[in-house]
């Protein structure tokens, strides 16, 4: 691949190792190279060829014989809630948004904590420390913020979000597992449009959509959402 100055793009494939999403050992993941400085426009470039961000690096699964993970994107422009969308809206309307810079605090590390000991315990997140937050959440090129939720002085969410030149990434969002009944998940990513509307930006980008994985089937719950399928974007109303 090359980017707009036509210099070539270094990618590394990693051996097969087990899904993060489905009962199989032989995924793989591409990665770009680590020691290429990444440009807003590059990184929105990736973005809109599948790739996503993880701490300092892009990535996009590449897996023999397996297309499941789908990079998903809400056009927000067209984007109208749905009735359960707009209960959660009405549920959640004694929360404050605030709009914070993306750095390591001991608030939101504590949340986060709390979110992977309590929602993640079986997975390979846990146990969180204070540089898997780092590492995982932050990256000193992206132009990152937190879109954060409180009920009065307590936080409730945290959505950790990209600003690119074509729309946000919604990277990552931990919440407090207590609070179910809020749908704080489905909160975020409805806040997360909102900005995007209030930056005049048309893209929220969701990250993977995998159709046989239930942790996953939210993300087309967004009406209408754009798949990432044979190179194009497609639309999902």
């Amino acid at each position: 691949m090359q980017d707009d100055h036509r210099e070539q793009i270094q990618f590394f494939l990693t051996p097969p190792h087990p899904c993060s999403y489905l009962p199989r050992n032989d995924a793989q993941t591409l990665f770009v190279d680590p020691r290429r400085i990444i440009s807003s426009d590059l990184y929105q470039t990736l973005t809109d060829r599948g790739f996503r961000r993880s701490g300092s690096h892009l990535y996009q699964p590449r897996c023999n014989h397996c297309n499941a993970c789908v990079a998903t994107r809400i056009p927000v422009d067209a984007f109208q809630p749905r009735r359960t969308q707009r209960r959660v809206i009405k549920n959640n309307q004694d929360l404050r948004l605030e709009i914070e810079d993306a750095r390591f605090s001991r608030r939101h590390y504590n949340l986060y904590a709390r979110y992977i000991s309590l929602r993640h315990a079986d997975g390979d997140m846990y146990p969180a420390s204070e540089d898997q937050f780092r590492s995982f959440l932050l990256s000193p090129w992206s132009a990152s913020f937190f879109v954060c939720l409180y009920q009065g002085q307590r936080l409730l969410s945290v959505a950790v979000t990209d600003q690119q030149p074509n729309g946000l990434s919604a990277i990552y969002t931990f919440f407090e597992p207590d609070e179910e009944r809020r749908s704080l998940g489905v909160l975020s990513i409805l806040q997360q449009i909102e900005v995007c509307r209030s930056l005049g930006l048309p893209y929220l980008y969701l990250g993977y959509w995998v159709q046989d994985c239930a942790k996953m089937a939210y993300k087309t719950n967004f009406r209408p959402a754009e798949l990432f399928q044979n190179n194009q974007w497609t639309r999902l109303d």
